[in-house]
């Protein structure tokens, strides 16, 4: 009587996801795949944000009016739209202020001088995932407008941390009340007070 042979055991697999580039995810908003949405691309993972309500909306167009007349000229102001931040990353940042006038046809900007994330649902990230991302990539005045607590958190002085985690992130964070007003670093002798920026 001979003994049945035991199969051979079946490697374990596990499903890889696919981690977005951001020519991939451009290609993808380009062929109206999130029409009438607002996608976000974070490390390779793209995210939906919703639909913005009017809080959102007004805290972008107070912030983007109070930037633009602190800095003045000689700089652009973009309004949800790209800003890369590496090979997987674009998080469309509600306000990017970038030094220096637009010409020709430059491609979209990988730093800024000044990031303003409004932030109502998505609060978390926007102080943890989103700021990481934006110090890794040297924004060095990255500021959410936290619209349910009525405050501004500014984050400045991105370093490395411990070379095992191979990131970087904000060593200053200020909690700034609707009284308070704050400089932008690229912008030293303007005043923004944080009421007005608040819908």
């Amino acid at each position: 009587m001979s003994a049945l042979a035991s199969p051979l055991p079946v490697p374990r697999r596990r499903p890889n996801p696919h981690k977005w580039t951001v020519a991939e995810f451009h290609r993808l908003c380009g062929l109206g795949l999130f029409a009438g949405q607002r996608p976000i691309l974070l490390d390779g993972v793209i995210l939906e944000q919703g639909p913005m309500d009017a809080p959102h909306g007004n805290g972008v167009e107070r912030t983007d009016s109070a930037v633009r007349a602190a800095f003045g000229t000689g700089w652009r102001f973009r309004i949800q739209l790209p800003l890369v931040l590496g090979l997987h990353t674009d998080p469309m940042p509600d306000v990017a202020v970038i030094a220096g006038a637009l010409s020709g046809s430059p491609g979209h900007p990988t730093t800024a001088a000044l990031v303003v994330e409004v932030s109502d649902t998505t609060l978390d990230t926007d102080v943890t995932e989103k700021a990481e991302l934006y110090a890794t990539a040297g924004v060095l005045d990255y500021w959410v407008l936290d619209l349910g607590g009525s405050r501004l958190l500014v984050f400045r002085d991105p370093g490395p941390l411990p070379a095992a985690l191979g990131t970087t992130a904000y060593r200053t964070r200020l909690t700034l009340g609707p009284t308070d007003a704050v400089a932008p670093l690229a912008a030293p002798a303007a005043s923004i007070r944080v009421a007005d920026l608040l819908p």
